[in-house]
């Protein structure tokens, strides 16, 4: 099992409906991630400057390359690009972060 952490930007005053829109996420976007073997998915927010850190297990890394080709990540990339900073692809600009401690 792999540990994977990154950081993304919400656009200021968007908090509540990125919260909503997770409240009520997919279950096919759920299932997506859990059948890719992603587990314990958490995503964080730093009040102070509107960065958003997401955590997740997986148990191979290589199967996060095959979701930017799947049309339901596709799909939420889409729903959610208005209130995040994206890609052309709508994809989330994501910056991977570096571990430099784990207590396990």
């Amino acid at each position: 099992m792999e540990r994977i952490c990154f950081k993304m930007k919400l656009i200021p005053g968007n908090t509540d409906e990125y919260k909503r829109r997770h409240d009520e996420i997919w279950p096919e976007l759920s299932s997506l991630l859990k059948s890719n073997g992603i587990s314990d998915y958490s995503i964080f927010l730093d009040e102070n400057n509107n960065e958003l850190v997401g955590f997740l297990k997986i148990i191979d890394k290589t199967k996060m390359e095959e979701l930017p080709s799947n049309p339901i990540m596709k799909k939420w990339w889409s729903f959610m690009q208005d209130i995040m900073e994206t890609n052309a692809d709508h994809s989330p600009t994501s910056i991977p972060l570096k571990e430099v401690f784990h207590l396990p």
